[in-house]
């Protein structure tokens, strides 16, 4: 909290300054089929009147529920205040959104705030709550998040996350179009391997630009230095990337270079992904290649992030109340 002073008088006034935002929409939160499916096949007014009718029925754990729930238990070491904040974002209103917060209510999550738009895409709200991270279920609105420099991804539907009894909070990021630009892809796209490997070769002291999930990665590494003296730690970080020698360097190098630090990496030169993430089994895995999220997907948390040349073209999908 901070002292303001407004017509000569003090105020105070909260801040999230200390805290890295997660926005969420209540579909990637919660398990919200069954009343989609009402709003498309029947309509606006039948779904405003379905959402009310349940109001008081708990609402199902979605995609990202594991993730949210550790993201709120981490705490840090010496104030025991909150590493991050979360913040539920939905193309709602408050009306209809009640019942999503009755279910927040009901399973316990420390969710405070909130904003309905109102059929209106929340992305233009992002920078409001200085939000480090969006997850929505909703392509459309991941896709304008990104365009105006958001960090955010599309939550895939797959099957139940079998989560663990450990306190450990898992996230795996691929590389290229993620962490990084995508520079180097759009050489392996355009010119094929070979020119691809020269390429990397010849840059590898340069480094890489920087991707979406740069500045939130960065977030997620403040966090794990202040438990850098504790013996349990919360968060562990993966680099899951098509990567390998040797053109494992230049991205080494590029997060040494940026003073980032990654707890596991593999290079797997075009290996599937689903093997190492089965076996590191992370609460949510960012990928910008659909044929990489989908079968992941099947096994764990999954968030597409529609960036660089593999999406240039892809169809935004129907449009939801997220």
């Amino acid at each position: 909290m901070e002292l303001k002073q407004i017509r000569g008088e003090l105020f105070m006034s909260v801040t999230l300054d200390n805290v890295v935002v997660i926005a969420i929409s209540s579909r990637a939160l919660f398990d919200l089929d069954e009343s989609n499916k009402v709003f498309q096949e029947q309509g606006l007014e039948k779904y405003i009147d379905y959402q009310i009718a349940h109001e008081e029925e708990v609402l199902n754990k979605g995609v990202a529920f594991p993730l949210i729930k550790r993201l709120l238990n981490i705490r840090y070491p010496e104030t025991d205040e909150n590493a991050f904040e979360v913040i539920l974002v939905s193309k709602n209103d408050a009306n209809t959104g009640l019942r999503v917060f009755n279910s927040i209510e009901k399973y316990n999550l420390n969710i405070t705030r909130a904003a309905f738009t109102n059929g209106r895409t929340p992305y233009t709200y992002l920078s409001a709550f200085n939000s480090a991270l969006f997850l929505s279920a909703e392509p459309s609105d991941v896709n304008l998040a990104l365009q105006n420099n958001h960090a955010a991804a599309t939550i895939l539907k797959g099957v139940k996350f079998e989560d663990d009894d450990s306190d450990e909070l898992r996230i795996a990021f691929d590389g290229d179009a993620v962490i990084f630009s995508d520079e180097s892809e759009r050489v392996f796209q355009e010119k094929g391997l070979n020119e691809f490997k020269r390429h990397e070769a010849e840059k590898s002291d340069i480094p890489l630009g920087p991707g979406p999930f740069k500045a939130f990665l960065e977030s997620i590494n403040r966090i794990q230095n202040a438990f850098r003296f504790e013996e349990n730690k919360p968060i562990r970080t993966a680099l899951v990337t098509a990567r390998n020698a040797p053109s494992h360097k230049r991205a080494i190098k590029t997060l040494r270079h940026w003073g980032i630090h990654i707890d596991e990496a593999f290079f797997l030169g075009g290996l599937d992904k689903v093997p190492v993430l089965e076996r590191f089994k992370p609460h949510i895995f960012f990928d910008d290649q659909l044929s990489y999220c989908e079968p992941a997907s099947l096994i764990i948390p999954t968030g597409h992030v529609p960036s660089g040349i593999k999406n240039d073209c892809n169809e935004i999908q129907k449009d939801t109340l997220d």
